[in-house]
This record gives C-alpha cells, structure tokens and sequence, in this order.
C-alpha cells in the first residue's frame, strides 16, 4: 500500500485527523500492513494494549463483557487509547472475515512523540477538541465532564 493511501488513511481518525501532513505521513512510515484470517481474535479485553490498528478491508465485531457493541469495516479504527496510555484492552474485536489493516505499535509511536514535539502539541490540541465535543455533548444531555 501507497503512503499516501496511509496518511488519507490517518486522517479520518480524529486523533490525527488535525495533524499536519507531514506528521501523517511520519506516522504512516512507522505502520505496518498485517492481515487476520476470518474467526480471529485481534484483541482481547483485559490484555496489555500496545498498538493501534486501522481497518483496510474486512469486517471485525467488537464486544465488551461478551456483548456485541459495534462491528468494524473499511476506514474504522479501534486502539488508540492504547497509543497514549498502553493500558489493557477495553474490548474484544474480533475477525469476521479475512482482513488486512494497518497497525502502529506504541512505542513507535512514542519515539515519533519524543523526535518531534510539534506532533505531541499537535495530538494534545486533538485531544482537548474530542474533550470539548464529548463535553458539549453531554451537556445537551443534561450532563457533564467533571472539572
């Protein structure tokens, strides 16, 4: 797969989606390519969380406590949280078919953190907008982060 089609690929994700295209394809240099037979396990909640994985093709079903909560299909995304803070898995997602979909692991991504401090202010200013949003959300809800 093209760079290119990488970087268009990290721009969809909102944690990346305000970077520069510079940093895009920095990040996209870092993945890598992998493919999952259909009936696999990609990631299994409670598990150590070291990478984050964009869907190319396939489909994927995601579950929490057993409980089916989403499926996954072309251009979705699921492990970022574990880019930032390498917790455990939150969810299972599992392959339903065959699938091909790009992984960064965290401590590539951590390195690319550490080489350019523009892309951490970068992702720190992506984060306080999704914050915000959530934030606004709620609030038309009747609710609200707490301060």
């Amino acid at each position: 797969m093209a760079k290119v089609k990488i970087d268009e690929a990290l721009a969809t994700v909102p944690l990346f989606a305000g970077t520069s295209r510079r940093h895009r394809k920095n990040l996209a240099g870092l993945m890598e390519v992998i493919d999952f037979m259909a009936e696999h396990s990609i990631v299994r909640e409670g598990d150590d969380a070291d990478s984050f994985y964009v869907v190319l093709e396939g489909e994927a079903t995601v579950r929490i406590d057993g409980r089916v909560v989403a499926t996954k299909g072309p251009g979705d995304y699921f492990g970022e949280i574990a880019l930032l803070d390498g917790g455990v898995r939150t969810a299972t997602v599992s392959s339903d078919t065959p699938m091909t979909m790009l992984t960064l692991h965290r401590r590539a991504f951590e390195r690319a953190l550490d080489e350019d401090p523009t892309l951490s202010r970068a992702l720190l200013a992506n984060l306080a907008g999704m914050f915000r949003r959530l934030d606004e959300a709620l609030r038309q809800a009747g609710g609200s982060l707490p301060s």
